[in-house]
């Protein structure tokens, strides 16, 4: 799993017959304090994050497990962070701003 920011929302009404009837979101990849480590990718969102939300994300074959059949998804959101901590320390919560990016 990764963890990622949603930076955005990706629309596509012409798709490939195999790719299901979801939301797709721009999301950076980023570490626990919100650096971004690897440049926005398209990620399918069954779950309904919004923009500037911290998501869980898995790639490749667990990606299309949230889906019934073979669809072409390589990037899924499988859920939306509330809070990281290390230790006793609070890293990042989803309702404190002070810890928001």
């Amino acid at each position: 799993m990764e963890l990622g920011k949603v930076i955005g929302q990706v629309v596509a009404t012409v798709r490939d017959p195999g790719l299901p009837n979801l939301t797709f979101l721009l999301v950076h990849i980023v570490d626990e304090h919100g650096n971004v480590t690897l440049p926005s990718q398209v990620a399918a969102d069954p779950i309904g994050a919004g923009e500037g939300e911290m998501v869980l994300l898995v790639r490749g074959s667990s990606a299309r497990l949230i889906l019934e059949g073979k669809a072409p998804i390589d990037l899924s959101v499988i859920g939306i962070v509330d809070q990281i901590s290390s230790g006793k320390k609070a890293i990042y919560a989803k309702y404190a701003p002070e810890t928001r990016k």
